[in-house]
């Protein structure tokens, strides 16, 4: 979460394992599309620069955050993929529809990662003003994307890992 104290996309280098050996999912909402693609822009960007290879990366449009879920699924059962990262933003609106879609995205997303035992990360932005989205997808507070890929890649270490 970003703060005054911590920025999206402040992390130690010397922390994230290389991306090289991995296979990435990059799910991607169309809906508040200016800021879904500077999460994809940030997403994409970090994990070339933490080592994965453009042709391991694949990367799947949804018409909005609610979807992300299904193609997330969608992905882990047709393709070997390491981890997915979900990008999407949902902005508190005058209804109770932003309680209901992050409640279900989130749920969802966990339930497909528990599913397929495979890291499915959340980087969905979930904030009150369109101005606070802006400054989570590269404004002010860093970038969600570039948080989601860090995370992406030390859990496909992690499950690496303890899967030898």
């Amino acid at each position: 979460m970003a703060t005054q104290l911590k920025n999206l996309s402040d992390f130690s280098e010397a922390e994230i394992p290389s991306a090289a050996p991995f296979r990435f999912g990059i799910v991607v909402a169309e809906w508040n599309a200016a800021i879904t693609n500077a999460l994809y822009q940030g997403a994409h960007k970090s994990l070339l620069e933490h080592g994965a290879l453009a042709e391991n990366i694949v990367t799947y449009a949804v018409p909005g955050s609610f979807e992300l879920t299904s193609g997330a699924d969608l992905l882990l059962k047709k393709g070997k993929l390491d981890a997915i990262i979900c990008l999407g933003c949902v902005i508190q609106g005058e209804t109770r529809h932003f309680d209901f879609i992050c409640n279900a995205v989130a749920n969802g997303l966990t339930n497909v990662a528990v599913k397929y035992s495979k890291p499915v990360i959340f980087g969905v932005l979930t904030t009150d003003t369109q101005q606070q989205a802006v400054d989570r997808a590269g404004g002010k507070h860093g970038n969600k994307g570039v948080e989601g890929a860090v995370t992406a890649i030390k859990m496909a270490y992690l499950a690496e890992t303890l899967n030898g």
